[in-house]
């Protein structure tokens, strides 16, 4: 059997991998860049530890778990602490401690006594039935009011998709709160009434998944998938296509023409519509579609400060920040809260994230007004005083793909392609989910679907 051939080694590409050749299967890696990993990309430096791309992992399915263990990364692994679990919200231009329990809720500062009405209503809200596909905003507005739009659904759409409630995609975005609606008529419901079904599944909700990290940041796991490859990882090799020959693939790239028995693309949206792809029947597949797919500019900047610097504690995951507010930065995550070892002793380390839907030009400005505009905003959320001691900037021009109203016909242009194309198949953050567990869970599934075809004797991979 010839291999299988894998374009992308980002953290799905890598999974993917990784899972398949720990089957017996043969498989190659193309990989356009210098470098494995993707996004995912931590550099220590001056006793800072700042990541490039996400800061944790969420352990939202058991297969994450045992891709962990599998990849021989336990003993590296580092869970949060405790009181890192704190999430703020910015209300009134201060952070404002999201509530934990229901009393909590009842007594927090963060909603007006109209937006808790509007959440003690909700589950004698009628459900939607008539298959009008909503965005966000549209489902928040219906359900609870808009200031619990304005105020929370907003900061957190800009935390996990950097994008815009009013054109993300319910049932695309957020499939599982839709899922809530279908199922028991409520979301408040589904939280109660679902609690058997999701623990029998062993699934996890993303806002209860226990989050974590490695000992020298995110690249350990990346590096570590990296290093059982091996020679079957090709970097700086792209590729630009792909004809279907009898039961072969014939990949090109820029290092020549390769035989493969079957080809996972898990690279992004807009690198997919630049290849040729060519199958016997049906000829030409058109792929330009996928260039539709909007991946909005983010900047990643991490700075470092002296605890007396900083009147904030700082303990916790970090900010949201809603648009309401008038902040440039989309939220900060306080890293060295989240893990040990993220700032020297009497240090903290901060990430911010600006860009977005929200102000996309700002993203690609120079690192220098990157960190004032940064530095203006957590001047007055944080109370910072002086200047930071350390900084690192790095920004995406396309960082996360938008799940926007009408986002069905691209995965559905996905499974026409693999049945018209028998041996090619898709994986990725543009198909399965944006956060760093979908991508890990999402190479998992294409590999055991690959070890089902090919070695049917074999169990499941989880």
């Amino acid at each position: 059997m010839k291999s299988i051939a894998i374009i992308g080694a980002g953290i799905t590409g890598l999974t993917t991998a990784f899972c398949l050749k720990r089957r017996g299967i043969p498989v190659t890696v193309y990989e356009s860049g210098p470098r494995a990993g993707g996004v995912i990309e931590s550099t220590r430096r001056d006793g800072f530890l700042a990541e490039h791309g996400p800061n944790a992992a969420l352990e939202t399915s058991p297969k994450v778990t045992e891709l962990i263990k599998w990849a021989g990364l336990e003993s590296r692994r580092l869970a949060t602490a405790p009181e890192a679990e704190a999430r703020y919200v910015v209300r009134d231009r201060r952070p404002v401690a999201m509530p934990g329990s229901p009393l909590g809720f009842l007594t927090t500062p963060l909603f007006s006594l109209g937006a808790k009405l509007a959440v003690l209503r909700e589950p004698f809200i009628k459900p939607r039935r008539d298959g009008v596909e909503e965005s966000i905003a549209q489902f928040v507005q219906r359900r609870f009011n808009q200031e619990m739009l304005d105020h929370a659904i907003d900061a957190l759409v800009a935390g996990v998709y950097a994008g815009d409630p009013y054109q993300l995609s319910l049932p695309h975005a957020f499939p599982k709160l839709k899922a809530l609606e279908d199922n028991y008529g409520s979301m408040i419901k589904g939280q109660i009434l679902g609690a058997k079904a999701r623990k029998k599944s062993g699934e996890v909700a993303k806002d209860r998944a226990p989050k974590f990290s490695f000992d020298e940041g995110l690249q350990v796991l990346t590096d570590g998938l990296a290093r059982q490859l091996g020679e079957e990882l090709r970097l700086n090799t792209a590729v630009s296509a792909l004809t279907k020959s009898g039961d072969q693939w014939l990949v090109e790239t820029s290092a020549g023409r390769s035989e493969h028995s079957a080809v996972i693309y898990c690279g992004t949206a807009f690198g997919l519509a630049q290849l040729q792809i060519e199958a016997d029947p049906p000829g030409r597949i058109p792929v330009d579609l996928f260039s539709e797919i909007k991946y909005p500019p983010v900047a990643s900047v991490v700075l470092g400060f002296r605890r007396e610097d900083v009147t904030h504690p700082c303990l916790g995951f970090g900010m949201l920040i809603p648009k309401i507010e008038g902040f440039k930065i989309l939220g900060t995550i306080f890293s060295s809260a989240l893990f040990p070892n993220r700032a020297p002793a009497g240090c903290l380390c901060l990430t911010s994230y600006i860009g977005g839907t929200r102000y996309p030009a700002l993203a690609s400005l120079p690192a220098d007004p990157l960190i004032d505009l940064t530095m203006a905003d957590l001047r007055v959320l944080l109370g910072i005083k002086g200047n930071p001691i350390f900084s690192q900037v790095v920004s995406y021009p396309r960082a996360i793909p938008q799940y926007n109203v009408g986002y069905g016909k691209y995965r559905d242009r996905l499974t026409e392609i693999e049945a018209q194309a028998p041996g090619l198949y898709f994986a990725g953050q543009y198909r399965d989910g944006v956060s760093l567990a979908d991508s890990m869970v999402s190479g998992i599934n294409i590999a055991e679907r690959l070890v089902k075809k090919l070695k049917p004797e074999q169990p499941a991979i989880a």
